[in-house]
């Protein structure tokens, strides 16, 4: 969570939705909760609302929008309990895979966009990067009531004191802010039977009997961000290094006088290149942010991550060039204020929010949450059902701080469930009996 003011508007550079609310008397999502319990403001959005483009203007490919729309849903429910995939207790694989599978094979520009639209748009990274199956398990247990999920309701936050107010609400109904370090870098943590020593870049140093870990899995990616002594055992570190960061980008853009057409959203599906400013959003929107001047790009996966290595100079240039397409015969000045956050770049967080690739195995993620003697580990990415939300990261955390204090009150430590495992494939002894016919 992290909100930025824009001229005299906060907006949500981090993350901006509550994503599942509830429906009927079934389950909360716990964010959804505190947005009610702390009053946050919010608005719907409607994806319907859309305006598609190409390098020649205004296009019409409602067709490919709706087939990949259909195929996303083909691609979730294929991977479902019921499916033969599951019940066969076939590997995993990966999303790009399964749209094959499922018929859906995208061929030109504007199915590339469309599916850009309906997958990366949602999990920070293209299909081939993605698991099937986990992608399934995600989308329902968040979206879908009818499997256990909260609802396919999504909030936008446009509150005026940022979306990280109902967190610090809830916070100072128990927690005192003397016991809180903030601007406070950790660079070393030792850890041991006995207790946690935590070394801040201050130099200062913090004692514990027990510790939690809620970096992201990119900073833990990052040894040189934070070192662990001992170094973690291979199990957990192999569980770390397999699950994939995604980089999600908000470029926001702001003019003194709305140019744009009305609709709240834009796809420009670019001849050339695939992700290559696809999604727009238009804040300046009587839902949103009316009379603000505010047009919001979202890029995501490897393009975020190319577009961090530009200037901010280079970026405006290339979405004048983009603007200039969509708009073809307009005069369209350049921003009054531009500002985005380099999420993969900043040691603090080494992308947005982490990606089950196919890769990645059940025991993996045991071993991602499970703790190393007196050291936890928390956040989104060690979450089953919501890696990639919010909804995992408080979850996990309320999970992990149960064990600490079930721990510290003397009722008992909970044995951990990391270590090695085996595949269930004996991929060697197979390869043995294979004969090559030439």
């Amino acid at each position: 969570m992290h909100s930025y003011k824009l001229d005299n508007y906060t907006v949500e550079v981090g993350c901006n939705w509550v994503q599942g609310t509830q429906t009927g008397n079934g389950p909360i999502n716990p964010i959804y909760s505190l947005a009610l319990k702390h009053n946050l403001e919010t608005a719907t959005n409607n994806w319907d609302d859309i305006q598609l483009y190409d390098e020649k203007g205004h296009a019409n490919f409602k067709g490919a929008v709706r087939t990949s729309e259909k195929a996303y849903h083909a691609l979730i429910n294929g991977a479902g309990r019921s499916s033969p995939i599951m019940t066969a207790w076939i590997l995993d694989l990966s999303a790009r895979s399964g749209y094959s599978l499922t018929g859906y094979r995208p061929k030109d520009q504007y199915d590339w966009a469309s599916e850009y639209l309906h997958f990366d748009w949602e999990w920070a990274q293209a299909p081939e990067q993605s698991s099937w199956i986990s992608t399934s398990f995600n989308y329902n247990f968040t979206f879908d009531a009818t499997r256990g999920g909260f609802s396919n309701v999504s909030l936008l936050s446009v509150d005026q004191q940022g979306f990280q107010h109902i967190l610090q609400d809830e916070a100072d109904t128990f927690l005192k802010r003397s016991n809180v370090l903030l601007s406070s870098t950790v660079t070393d943590i030792d850890y041991s039977d006995s207790g946690v020593s935590v070394k801040l870049k201050s130099g200062e140093k913090l004692k514990a009997k027990y510790a939690l870990v809620t970096f992201s899995v990119g900073v833990l990616q990052h040894p040189e961000d934070v070192k662990f002594k001992p170094a973690f055992p291979e199990w957990k570190q192999e569980a770390i290094d397999s699950m994939k960061m995604g980089t999600y980008t908000k470029i926001f853009l702001q003019w003194d006088k709305k140019f744009w057409d009305n609709n709240e959203m834009g796809l420009y599906a670019d001849p050339h290149r695939r992700g290559y400013y696809p999604v727009w959003q238009s804040l300046d929107h009587e839902r949103f942010f009316p009379g603000s001047g505010m047009y919001v790009f979202r890029k995501v996966g490897d393009e975020s991550e190319r577009v961090e290595k530009l200037s901010d100079e280079e970026v405006l240039e290339e979405i004048m060039g983009v603007l200039k397409n969509m708009y073809p015969g307009k005069d369209i000045p350049r921003p009054k204020n531009m500002h985005f956050h380099r999420w993969y770049n900043d040691k603090l967080t080494r992308g947005a929010f982490s990606n089950w690739p196919a890769s990645f195995y059940v025991e993996h993620q045991d071993n991602l949450r499970a703790h190393i003697k007196t050291l936890y580990f928390a956040g989104e990415h060690t979450s089953f059902l919501f890696y990639g939300y919010l909804q995992g990261a408080y979850l996990e955390g309320e999970r992990a701080g149960k064990a600490i204090a079930s721990c510290v009150n003397g009722e008992g430590c909970a044995r951990s469930t990391g270590g090695d495992f085996m595949n269930r494939n004996e991929y060697f002894p197979r390869w043995n009996q294979v004969q090559e016919i030439y």
